[in-house]
């Protein structure tokens, strides 16, 4: 189950590609100095090709490759709509909320919500996203990768996690988003060469010399339940995805949080050029979104006949990369590792961004920009050193880790979105109202998964958002300073029309996801 001599040749060449990379694109000119625009936003240079790829990169990591392969292998073709609904989420972020925080010129989400509501919104809202980032999604990550790591070179999952940890922070600490964001392009084509060719020749075992048209016949026909795009009441799985929930009721929810309001996500299109060049970035990485599931959750359906009796579901990638040809096998470990090292490097550069604009530089206003880009390198330091001591003791005993972060975020994703959609389009939203939403959220949540354990946690969302929903309009009239706030987005001093080719996108992808679902439901 481990890489021969050349399979770590592919690998060491990946690696020494990266470095060099990253350093020639994040390299300043003689004389200038690197400041916080730079930094946390790339010098606002970043092309759509750029964003695209970062967007998808930053997302595609452990917890999606061998979280959405393990839930493939006990679940199947159902976990893809997490991909498949993230493709026209991601247009609808391009289309109504990019253009509002592109005009306002931020940083990070949580000074959008300064800006629209007050200080305290913004530092609950900070501290909450460092949590999560450190505690849940930096942890994921390195766990997951770690464990990959270890079933092909039998590394102990500390020193994977080290390993990884050093390689991902060599040059996201001195580049920046800039080296982040560039470097993901080679990452993500990595990603996607190594899981078509993943998917190809697993289909092809499966076809038995036949090809992979008949190898992908065979998992159809012996594994029907694995392709149930929806999944009935008595689906042994409904809990986690609950039959046409997850067209119409809280992954909507989930999705619009994780791709709309999310620092280390969205970060990439703050620091476009122009809304254009976002927008097409957004087109790009929604059309890759559609491709995800081919690379990740096919191989997982595969291991269920390739590699039967698993003790756990998220070891059926690692072992599905160790039935890989020489050589070949290193690229698909390469690809895993890329798509690792982008979340960790992304990651760390959002909590760094939100740490160092939103806590640091509103304690100590008055420093200079030299000093907030080093305060910025040493957060991201920080919290991976954290990361790499609670990785273990959170996730270690972790069955299926993807489904674990999709449930513990949604404790408090409903009073987000809330909190976001009406700050964006309601002006009569108060700061007051914000607050409960955020803090309602976690504490409905919490009710309802104790008073109601058999509600299924996406169908809990949905009630959630809509019960916080209720809560922050309620709070919001009757607030001592109801009314339009003065602080309001005025919508009408902000164009939100559409190129045709993003139209055009719009429309492709709309009836891609509709026919995936008329042949899979």
């Amino acid at each position: 189950m481990q890489l021969a001599n050349l399979d770590f040749a592919v690998l060491a060449a990946y690696v020494v590609g990266l470095m060099f990379l990253a350093y020639y694109v994040s390299r300043e000119k003689a004389g200038h100095d690197k400041n916080t625009d730079d930094y946390f936003l790339a010098g606002h240079s970043l092309p759509w090709w750029a964003i695209g790829a970062s967007l998808v990169a930053s997302n595609i990591s452990a917890e999606q490759i061998i979280g959405m392969s393990g839930s493939g292998y006990a679940i199947g073709l159902a976990i893809a709509s997490y991909e498949w609904m993230a493709a026209i989420t991601l247009i609808i972020v391009g289309g109504f909320f990019l253009p509002v925080f592109l005009k306002r010129k931020i940083y990070t989400m949580p000074q959008f919500l300064q800006q629209r509501y007050d200080s305290r919104v913004r530092l609950i809202m900070a501290l909450f996203w460092l949590a999560v980032y450190v505690f849940v999604n930096l942890t994921a990550v390195l766990w997951l990768g770690a464990l990959a790591v270890n079933t092909m070179t039998g590394l102990s999952l500390e020193l994977s996690m080290l390993l990884l940890a050093l390689l991902a922070m060599a040059y996201s600490l001195y580049g920046g988003l800039k080296a982040v964001a560039f470097t993901d392009i080679v990452q993500v084509v990595l990603l996607v060469i190594g899981g078509l060719i993943l998917s190809f020749i697993a289909l092809n075992m499966l076809g038995d010399g036949s090809g992979v048209v008949a190898g992908f016949s065979r998992l159809t026909t012996e594994l029907p339940e694995k392709f149930d795009m929806i999944l009935s009441p008595d689906s042994p799985h409904y809990a986690s995805l609950p039959g046409i929930s997850v067209l119409v009721g809280g992954m909507w929810v989930m999705n619009l949080s994780y791709w709309g309001f999310n620092q280390y996500i969205i970060q990439r299109a703050l620091a476009a050029q122009s809304l254009n060049e976002a927008r097409k970035g957004i087109a790009f990485a929604a059309f890759l979104k559609l491709l995800m599931p081919i690379l990740v959750v096919l191989p997982g359906i595969a291991a269920v006949i390739l590699v039967p009796d698993l003790a756990k579901p998220d070891q059926a990638y690692p072992h599905m990369m160790a039935l890989m040809p020489i050589g070949l096998k290193g690229l698909i470990f390469a690809a895993l590792v890329a798509a690792i090292l982008s979340s960790l490097a992304s990651m760390t550069n959002s909590i760094s961004t939100i740490f160092t604009m939103d806590l640091y530089a509103q304690a100590k206003p008055d420093r200079t920009q030299h000093h907030y880009v080093k305060v910025g390198r040493i957060a991201s330091f920080v919290a991976m050193i954290v990361a790499l001591i609670t990785a273990k003791p959170l996730l270690g005993d972790s069955e299926q880790a993807f489904q674990f972060i999709q449930e513990f975020t949604g404790f408090f994703t409903p009073g987000i979105v809330v909190l976001f959609l009406l700050g964006l389009f309601w002006k009569k939203a108060t700061a007051a109202g914000a607050i409960c939403a955020a803090v309602g959220s976690f504490v409905l949540s919490l009710v309802f998964k104790f008073a109601w354990p058999e509600l299924p946690f996406m169908d809990r969302v949905g009630v959630v958002f809509l019960a916080c929903f209720a809560l922050a309009v309620m709070v919001s009239l009757l607030d001592k300073n109801a009314g339009e706030q003065p602080n309001a987005v005025q919508l009408d001093g902000i164009d939100f029309s559409a190129s045709v080719s993003y139209k055009l996108c719009t429309v492709i992808i709309t009836l891609i996801l509709i026919g995936l679902y008329t042949v899979w439901w």
